[in-house]
C-alpha cells in the first residue's frame, strides 16, 4: 500500500468515489492530519482537522436529518431523532470510511502509526466527519448533501427494511465503546410462561449499575429491547448536558 504522503498527494481516486473534485486541496489534505501529526511538529501554520470535525459533525446531522424527512413523509419527529441516530454514529462513520479507504490517506503520529490509528474506528469515524466539513467549505451544503445521500444510502435502506432499527444491540454496543470505553451486560432476570409461550426479561448493565430492561417472546428480542431503551436513555442523557 502506498503511504499516506504520497496518496496525499494525488486524490483523484479519492474525488472519483466522491463524485466531487475539491477546488481546494489543501483544505482536503487538512482533512486528514491527526492532531498526533501536528504535535510532533513546530509549525504554527500547520493546523489539525479537528474544526473540520466539528463543522463535518454538524453538516451531517443536518444532511442526514433533510433525507429522513424526505424518505419518510408520516413519522414523527421522535422516530426521525431515532432514524437519524442508527445511521449517524460511529459505526455508520467508520463503515463509509473504510469504503472511501480514508486510512489510507492519514497524516499521524508516529505513536498512532504504531498502534494502527489508520484502523481505529474513532479516528476513521472523526477524519469521516472531517472530510464532510472539508467538503462543506468547498462544495457548498446542497452538494455536500447529494453526495452524503450517496455515501449513506446502503445504511439508510436498513432503516426502511427495519435492519438498522432492529440491531439496537451493535449500535448501543458502538456507543458505550467510543464514550464509556466498555461493554454493556445483559443479565436474565426473569423467565415465565408455559414452555410453548416463554416470556423472558432482562436487565442490562453498564458501569455496575442497571440502566434499562427489556421483555420479549425470546431473549435475543428482551435484549434488543433493554438496548433499545438504554441507547436512547444515554443519547438523552448526554444532550442534557
Amino acid at each position: 500500500m502506498a503511504s499516506a504522503k504520497a496518496k496525499s498527494s494525488n486524490f483523484s481516486t479519492l474525488n472519483r468515489k466522491l463524485g466531487y473534485r475539491f477546488k481546494r486541496e489543501g483544505i482536503l489534505e487538512k482533512a486528514f492530519r491527526h492532531a498526533s501529526y501536528v504535535n510532533e511538529r513546530d509549525k504554527g501554520d500547520l493546523g489539525n482537522n479537528e474544526r473540520l470535525e466539528f463543522l463535518g459533525d454538524a453538516v451531517l446531522d443536518l444532511a442526514i436529518s433533510h433525507i429522513l424527512m424526505d424518505l419518510f413523509e408520516d413519522i414523527d419527529e421522535g422516530e426521525l431523532s431515532k432514524y437519524r441516530a442508527s445511521v449517524v454514529n460511529e459505526g455508520g462513520l467508520c463503515r463509509v470510511a473504510r469504503e472511501l479507504e480514508l486510512g489510507s490517506y492519514m497524516f499521524l503520529g508516529r505513536g498512532e502509526e504504531l498502534t494502527q490509528g489508520r484502523k481505529k474506528p474513532s479516528i476513521l469515524a472523526n477524519t469521516m466527519e472531517a472530510l464532510l466539513g472539508a467538503l462543506y467549505l468547498d462544495a457548498g451544503f446542497e452538494r455536500t448533501k447529494e453526495i452524503i445521500h450517496g455515501l449513506f444510502m446502503p445504511l439508510i435502506e436498513k432503516i426502511n427494511s427495519g435492519g438498522a432499527m432492529n440491531d439496537f444491540k451493535s449500535i448501543l454496543q458502538e456507543h458505550t465503546q467510543e464514550k464509556y470505553k466498555q461493554r454493556p451486560e445483559y443479565r436474565l432476570v426473569e423467565e415465565r410462561g408455559p414452555a410453548h409461550d416463554r416470556t423472558f426479561r432482562v436487565s442490562l448493565h453498564l458501569e455496575g449499575r442497571i440502566i434499562a430492561g427489556g421483555e420479549g417472546k425470546s431473549k435475543k428480542e428482551a435484549e434488543q429491547r433493554a438496548a433499545r431503551e438504554a441507547f436512547f436513555c444515554l443519547k438523552n442523557k448526554q444532550e442534557d448536558i
